[in-house]
């Protein structure tokens, strides 16, 4: 039966729990890992996914062990309509049967961005009203989640562990340990549909106005927030609204 984990000691059973499977699951397949996940946390586990350049594979591979996992998809009202329309090709492919669609609050948006410019002066601030706080309100009831983080991706990320703690919840990293090279090759094996971006120079892609294309040659991540001191959008960061040490959704 399907449960949603509890961590009796708090957080340091949490940190705890996550070290002990780190260790029993580092460098094992990332189905396997989804599996152990999906029948330790069972109603407990989410996926977040941005049905970004790299997202097929996960969605794929999670579709695979059970499609009826909640998906948790942040729609920011600044995507660009080709990641809406991806997202739905998706859903269909994998017959995903849970994916829910989260969105900014409408009065943090009507007291903070009101004419929806704020990405222009304040990056963080948007991220923060536009993701961060949508993806907290989606995650709560959930005691762990499904990112689709790799190390190759950036150095804040290069040593992102498989299970790891995340303030009040765990969260698992299946894919931590794959390149491009075997995120190339599942997709060719499985032939599962490319954003259509990626073709247009968008190797890494978030909202509209903060997504550029990259230049051969370029870090994979050079587009998003291009000229800003800026790589990540915070939803892998503190978030003290949930935890005053630091959790991160």
């Amino acid at each position: 039966m399907a449960r949603l984990e509890t961590f009796a000691d708090g957080a340091d059973g949490l940190v705890a729990e996550a070290v002990r499977l780190d260790r029993l699951y580092r460098g094992a397949r990332a189905r396997e890992i989804l599996s152990v996940a999906r029948d330790r946390y069972g109603d407990g586990l989410a996926l977040v996914s941005s049905f970004g350049a790299e997202s097929a594979v996960l969605l794929h591979l999670a579709a695979e062990v059970d499609p009826t996992i909640p998906v948790l998809f942040i729609d920011t009202r600044k995507l660009f309509p080709d990641t809406l329309r991806y997202r739905d090709t998706l859903v269909e492919r994998f017959g995903l049967t849970d994916v829910r669609t989260l969105g900014p609050d409408r009065d943090d948006l009507a007291e903070r961005d009101p004419g929806g410019s704020l990405w222009m002066s304040d990056t963080d601030t948007c991220c923060d009203i536009r993701k961060v706080r949508p993806l907290a309100r989606g995650l709560a009831g959930f005691s762990a989640w499904i990112s689709g983080r790799k190390r190759f991706q950036a150095s804040s990320r290069s040593d992102i562990p498989v299970f790891e703690s995340d303030g009040l919840r765990i969260k698992v990293n299946p894919l931590a340990d794959w390149d491009p090279s075997d995120l190339r090759a599942h997709v060719v094996e499985h032939d599962l549909p490319a954003h259509p971006l990626v073709a247009k120079g968008y190797p890494s892609i978030g909202c509209m106005p903060c997504t550029s294309p990259v230049a051969e040659g370029e870090d994979p991540r050079a587009g998003r927030w291009r000229g800003k001191d800026k790589t990540e959008c915070g939803i892998h960061l503190a978030l003290p609204l949930e935890n005053e040490q630091g959790a991160g959704i």
